[in-house]
């Protein structure tokens, strides 16, 4: 049965998947990076899990996978398959998509940024899917975005395209680790929101799904903490829909698991600040935290679309 592999790499764990050409997911599986032991003991860790997957594909579908995909973060060049920097997982200017090949016994390998990868999965068969513009959105413990236009998600011209979270949204405010002060994701962040409540109430433990249980009883502490959030990313998003006119919003990460508790006000935010604008759908992601294993397959399934023997699948999540 004809296969690729699509594998997630995170900060700390990687997400796989083998997928079918029908769309079905054939196979599933998780691991740790590894990566207290270090950058290069990830690179083998992930080339490792890739490699048994190609073998479990060999035993159980009688073929190994056509090709792969594999989404990580940092700064990714998809053009020339590298993995350029990851603060995370320490890594500069890894040859990854050269490396997975070699593995793999030469077959294509796609690689991609884990939030746009994660974008292109949401866009194609999750809550943008029909969709011809779309920005998916989310809010974890920093805030990037994927632009999605006519089922691709654009990169931009040295892969930085997307990066909603360093919006400077309150000048002079707060400082970044990028360089700037008062960027998005220093007030509208899971972590921000996380901070901030953690402080208001006096518990250094609480966190943001904390604070949305207590915007829900009706703290006023909380509902400050939460509205500041909800202001910053409502300023942050008519920016990003001011410039891309998309036509669906798409919010996921942790802090969209606070459903109605985040879409209520911030829906209603956002609708105050347009003027000239047309105002998008503002919808939650569907796919949860298997977009960007997703995702990884459509890429694998779009190199191989080029050949007439290979038509690209509708990946679905099953």
């Amino acid at each position: 049965m004809r296969h690729v592999i699509a594998l997630d790499v995170g900060g700390t764990g990687m997400k796989a998947a083998l997928v079918g050409a029908d769309g079905a997911l054939l196979h599933q599986a998780r691991r740790t990076t590894g990566r207290e032991r270090g950058p290069d003991a990830v690179v083998e860790s992930i080339l490792g899990f890739a490699a048994d997957l190609r073998a479990h594909g060999e035993r159980h579908f009688g073929e190994p996978a056509a090709a792969a995909g594999v989404a990580v973060p940092g700064i990714v060049d998809d053009d020339r398959g590298i993995a350029a920097y990851s603060a995370n997982l320490g890594w500069r200017d890894v040859p990854l998509r050269d490396l997975l090949s070699k593995r793999l016994s030469g077959v294509p390998v796609a690689l991609g940024h884990d939030v746009r990868t994660g974008g292109l999965a949401e866009g194609r068969i999750g809550a943008g899917r029909g969709a011809d513009r779309f920005l998916f959105v989310p809010l974890g413990t920093g805030i990037a975005g994927a632009i999605g236009i006519d089922g691709r998600v654009e990169a931009g011209a040295h892969g930085f395209a997307g990066e909603i979270g360093h919006i400077v949204v309150r000048p002079g405010g707060a400082p970044c680790p990028c360089g700037q002060r008062g960027c998005l994701e220093r007030y509208g962040s899971a972590s921000a929101v996380s901070e901030a409540w953690a402080e208001a109430s006096g518990d250094p433990a609480a966190d943001a799904a904390d604070c949305a249980k207590a915007v829900e009883s009706g703290d006023p502490r909380a509902l400050a903490v939460w509205q500041e959030a909800v202001d910053a990313l409502a300023d942050g998003l008519v920016t990003a829909l001011t410039l891309l006119d998309p036509r669906t919003l798409i919010i996921g990460g942790g802090l969209a698991e606070a459903g109605e508790t985040l879409f209520t006000p911030l829906r209603a935010a956002v609708e105050r600040r347009v003027t000239f604008q047309k105002l998008p759908s503002v919808v939650p992601a569907a796919l949860g935290d298997t977009a960007g294993c997703l995702g990884a397959g459509l890429l694998a399934w779009d190199l191989l679309a080029t050949t007439p023997t290979s038509p690209a699948p509708e990946v679905t999540a099953r």
